[in-house]
């Protein structure tokens, strides 16, 4: 469930951050950007999580 909701709110994020870039560059809004932008977000995040940042337990 916890990749799911991961996946979800990195497109929402992504999606907002692409459009209000391409909106001040006077660009045209492309989802393509934004779906590239969430698969960059989840793996960052699931890279982080399960790696980096997990807790040690003793």
């Amino acid at each position: 469930m916890r990749y799911i909701m991961t996946i979800f709110w990195s497109f929402l994020l992504s999606a907002a951050v692409s459009y209000v870039l391409s909106s001040m560059g006077g660009e045209p809004f492309l989802i393509q950007n934004a779906i590239i932008l969430t698969v960059i977000f989840s793996i960052v995040v699931f890279v982080l999580g399960e790696g980096i940042l997990k807790e040690k337990t003793e």
